[in-house]
């Protein structure tokens, strides 16, 4: 079984991660959407509304699972049983920062990290993006799956 694991906060997950998750179905067996804890971190959605939020997403996709986990995300991988790390691009910034992270976790896992590059039209999605359109009132339907309403 070809299982990966997507790894991110997903403070919401936008039309960006949707894009990638959904282009990457046909890819593995199983995709395991891994919403990292930091504590360290300041989210604006609580942690059981993001995972609500993509399990809402993707109900009718019996290939998503949906978990979190705290530490590294190689540990995540393996306590898994997961044989790649999914990430997506949107730019060349994210190609060298994500570049770094993959060989980082090669050398701690030997796990293999597959990018795929967000779909023209999405690129420009980001979630800090969304969450700055939420705070300030704005129209934010648009960058997000449905599944994501803020009332």
């Amino acid at each position: 079984m070809k299982r990966a694991v997507f790894p991110g906060s997903f403070d919401p997950i936008t039309l960006g991660h949707y894009d990638i998750i959904e282009r990457s179905l046909s890819l593995f067996d199983e995709i395991i959407l891994a919403i990292g804890i930091n504590a360290d971190k300041k989210y604006m959605f609580p942690l059981e509304k993001r995972k609500k939020f993509i399990e809402d997403a993707f109900e009718n996709e019996p290939k998503i699972k949906v978990k979190t986990y705290k530490g590294l995300t190689v540990d995540f991988c393996q306590k898994e049983n997961a044989q790649f790390i999914l990430r997506g691009l949107r730019n060349p910034a994210d190609f060298e920062f994500e570049k770094a992270i993959a060989h980082t976790n090669r050398k701690l896992s030997q796990i293999e990290t597959v990018f795929l590059l967000t779909s023209s039209g999405k690129s420009y999605i980001s979630s800090s993006i969304v969450r700055d359109v939420i705070r300030n009132k704005g129209d934010y339907t648009g960058l997000v799956p449905d599944s994501v309403r803020v009332k």
